[in-house]
């Protein structure tokens, strides 16, 4: 039962319906609004990480040159190559870098001349850095192990 004070006064209740579809369509449209803005946020970037064909290299000891060649396969989740990604390989004693851009398999080959070892030391690693828009860079300070033999 309604109190007898509404029954007499209906002037809060005049216009409600017409209230209630305004205020329903005022919030569909912004809930439309929300929704295109999230879907045309930036997709956040893609892990990628990098492999190489060896995992350690031994030096000469005889004072000769050791120059080999990295063979480096960079790869996205999937395990799909990353194309022209821009790769950077250190010396263990990171007076030297080389670099190289991955083909469209994601693969790059870095020719390595005369690593030297830190001072004092019998072995380093050469350390990496993958760049590429859209991707996280991928770094990694002990990629393959150098070592006197």
């Amino acid at each position: 039962m309604l109190p007898e004070s509404l029954k007499k006064n209906e002037t809060g209740t005049v216009g409600l319906p017409i209230r209630i579809v305004v205020l329903s369509i005022v919030g569909f449209i912004g809930f439309c609004a929300i929704l295109s803005a999230i879907s045309e946020a930036p997709k956040p970037p893609e892990p990628m990480y990098a492999v190489s064909n060896i995992s350690t290299f031994s030096l000469n000891s005889g004072g000769t040159e050791s120059n080999f060649s990295l063979q480096i396969s960079v790869l996205d989740r999937e395990k799909r190559g990353v194309a022209e990604a821009n790769v950077i390989a250190w010396s263990p004693d990171r007076k030297k870098a080389y670099s190289g851009i991955t083909d469209s398999n994601g693969k790059v080959v870095i020719r390595i001349s005369n690593p030297e070892l830190p001072p004092g030391k019998e072995e380093g690693y050469i350390s990496i850095k993958v760049m590429r828009s859209g991707y996280t860079d991928f770094s990694e300070e002990y990629f393959v192990k150098i070592k006197r033999s």
